[in-house]
Order: C-alpha cells, then structure tokens, then sequence
C-alpha cells in the first residue's frame, strides 16, 4: 500500500512537469508570432495616391438648368370673317416683319367699296350744287339788304313811298331765310359725303383685313388652317409665330444667392453663360429678375437675353446656365476627393516625411472648371504647396508610412487626369 501511494504521487509530479512545460513552449511560439506581427506592421507603409493643393483665382458662379422661350409669341387670328385664298408663306420658315401670310376672299368687299365709292362721288356732286347755290344765294341776300337799308334811309326823308319800302325790307327777309336755307342744305350734303368717306374707308380697311401680314420677325409654325376653309372674326389660330433672336432662357436660383446676385449687378448686367449639350458656350446677359421668390421651390425665376444669331437656341429646349458673380482672388484649391468627413467636420489626411497626419479643413464651396474634375475650395487648415491623400484613406492610421503610387500636379488636378 505504502509503495502504491509513493507511485502515485510520482505520477502526479510528472504530469505537472509535463503540463508547465507545454504551457512554457506555447507561451514561448506566442510571444515570438507577436514580435514578428509587430515587427512586419512597423516596417509595412500604406500605399497611397496624392496631390499638391495648389492657389488660383477661382470665379464664384451660379449654375442651372435652364429653359428657352421666344422672347414674342403671336398667334395669328383673322379680323373678319371669310374665306381662305391662299396661304402665301412656307410653315415652319421665317417670316420678316410685314410679310404677306394669309390672303382672304375680298370680292363682296371690293364691290361694296365700289358702291360706297359711287356714293361718295354722287353726294360730293350734290354738296358742291349746295354750295353754288348757297354762293348765289348770298349774293341775292347782299343785294336785297343792301336795297332795303337804301328805301330806309329815302323812307326817312320822305323820297319813298312806305309801300315800296315795305316791300324791298320783306326781299331782303325772304333772300335772308333762303340764305339759312342754303347754309342748312349745304351743311347736310357735307355730313351725307363725312359719313358716306366713312364707310368707304371702313370697307376698305376690312378689304386691308383680307391680307394677313406678320406683326413680327420669327418663325412660323405649322399652319393650322388650309386654303378653301371658312374662319371667323378673331375665332380661329391661323398659325403662331415665335421671334427667335434675340431669345430669352429662364432659369432659377435657390433664394440665398439673391443677394450676391443683386451686389453683382450693381456694376451693370452680369454675363451669363448658356450651353446645349457639348456645343460651345453662348454669351447673354441678365436681363430680368422675378419680384418674387417661388415658395413651392425656394427659388426666384431670372431671364439672360442672348442673340442667337445662328438660331441655335429653340424655344422648349434645356440648357445649362452658369452666371458668374466674381471672381475670388488665390483660393487654395485640392480635388474634392481628399476632402473626408468625420464626427468633428472636415480633415484631410495631409503627408510629411512620408508620414500621414489629420489635418481639420474649412471648405467654402466645391468648384467644377470646364471639362475637369471637381475641385474643393479650402478656407483654411492647408495651403498651396501640401501634399494631400486622394486615394488610399482607409488604411490610413495617424502616424502611419506612406508609399506614394502617385502624384497629382496642378496642371493635371485642373485638367481631370490621375
């Protein structure tokens, strides 16, 4: 039993042994991976893409989306009611100020100014008659006042008999009242031919009604009604017309750039810039500026005025408006890429020595410079001439090493290459 015992605890010692030795080793293998992990992440860097902020002078603009819209638009309707002639124009072509568009039927009409002219000339006739008359009449009374005035004065002295005066004095009554008689008839043959000119110049203003001219220089749009058709008295749209140049393109901007807008105008009409898919830039200027703002949308509506000479701008289309403001003098600029978002604002991971670092940044706003990339308007936090990391930034760590894949000059920020 004693030997048993002494067997046993033997046993036990061995089994201790054995178990402090394993744990030994595995102690041993962790601590040397530990040291090797540690080791290949010092000397490991981070492979980065990055670029130099650099300064420019960077315009403050406003961009939208804008509309076209004729500057007139008229649409042609009859004065009178007729008939159809012809139709003098081609749809769909420009038309000048003045040009014969429509012609209407004016037979009835030309024949009713034929009658109305015969009356004129009948009723001129009679008021002329009036007048000889009136003329001969005035000479007859002259006379007649003249003797009786004479057979007074004789009366007087007692030379003339008083029924021979009473007699001249009673002609010279009667050539009187013939006299207004005359001057009444007369009167009315003039106020028979006013009203008979009258209504001669207004048939012939609605025979003028039967040829239909464009009030404006545009483009007509397709006929509505064909030659042979019956139209009424400004019923029916006969065609409209669109004046294309100049032309206006209306667009909004968000309420806040009202002001900048108004201080930038101050110096006269802003330019305003407008682009139809990848054709070039056609120049305007600021031409209106809504008195209200739009409450559904938070904007106010403006209108550019632009030339269009070539006839490139069409009513209906959309293009792409830039307005510029002013122009802000050295601003730092990098590629919105570097810019990174955290809990406490905005940072970019800045390289010095090879090593990254947090730098905090202020962004005023991002600017896009024709056929380029974005690029961030940097208030402060870096200047021109940092170095900044564009890609890589998830691996990064404060302190970290950098390899640099690459780095992006200004010419090559500005222009949109890597």
């Amino acid at each position: 039993m004693q030997i048993l015992k002494q067997r046993i605890t033997a046993l036990k010692r061995f089994d201790t042994q054995v178990i402090l030795a394993v744990l030994g080793c595995l102690a041993l293998t962790s601590c040397s991976r530990w040291t090797v992990s540690a080791n290949a992440t010092n000397a490991a860097s981070v492979p980065v893409r990055v670029a130099v902020a650099f300064s420019e002078d960077v315009p403050l603009e406003i961009s939208a989306v804008g509309n076209v819209e004729p500057m007139e638009t008229v649409a042609i309707k009859p004065r009178i009611a007729g008939q159809i002639k012809r139709v003098e124009f081609e749809e769909g072509r420009n038309v000048a100020k003045g040009q014969l568009l429509f012609s209407l039927d004016s037979d009835a009409l030309e024949t009713l100014a034929a009658e109305q002219q015969a009356e004129v000339e009948r009723d001129t006739a009679l008021e002329q008659q009036a007048r000889d008359l009136l003329a001969r009449d005035a000479a007859l009374e002259k006379q007649s006042r003249e003797e009786a005035d004479t057979a007074l004065e004789l009366a007087k002295s007692g030379i003339l008999s008083k029924q021979r005066t009473d007699q001249l004095v009673t002609a010279s009554e009667t050539a009187q009242a013939a006299l207004r008689s005359d001057q009444a008839t007369g009167e009315a043959a003039a106020g028979t031919v006013s009203a008979d000119n009258a209504r001669l110049a207004q048939t012939l203003v609605q025979i003028g009604f039967t040829r239909i001219r464009a009030p404006i220089d545009g483009r007509a749009g397709a006929v509505m009604v064909k030659a042979g058709n019956v139209v009424r008295e400004n019923d029916t749209t006969l065609v409209t017309l669109l004046q294309l140049s100049p032309i206006y393109v209306v667009f909004g901007v968000p309420e806040q750039m009202l002001p900048e807008v108004q201080r930038a105008s101050t110096g006269g009409p802003l330019t305003v810039k407008a682009r139809v898919s990848d054709r070039a830039d056609f120049d305007g200027r600021l031409a209106f500026v809504d008195n209200a703002v739009d409450a559904t949308t938070g904007t106010i509506r403006l209108k550019a005025v632009f030339r269009n000479d070539n006839g490139a701008l069409w009513p209906g289309q959309f293009v792409n408006v830039r307005v510029r403001l002013r122009v802000e003098q050295g601003r730092t600029l990098v590629p919105t890429s570097a810019i990174q978002e955290g809990l406490d604002g905005k940072y970019v991971w800045q390289i010095k020595s090879g090593v990254a670092t947090i730098v905090p940044v202020t962004v005023s706003r991002s600017y896009k410079p024709e056929e380029s990339r974005e690029l961030a308007v940097v208030g402060s936090g870096i200047g021109p001439g940092d170095t900044v990391v564009t890609e890589g930034h998830l691996r990064l760590t404060p302190g970290a090493k950098v390899t640099v894949l690459a780095t992006q000059s200004n010419d090559s920020v500005a222009s949109g290459k890597k």
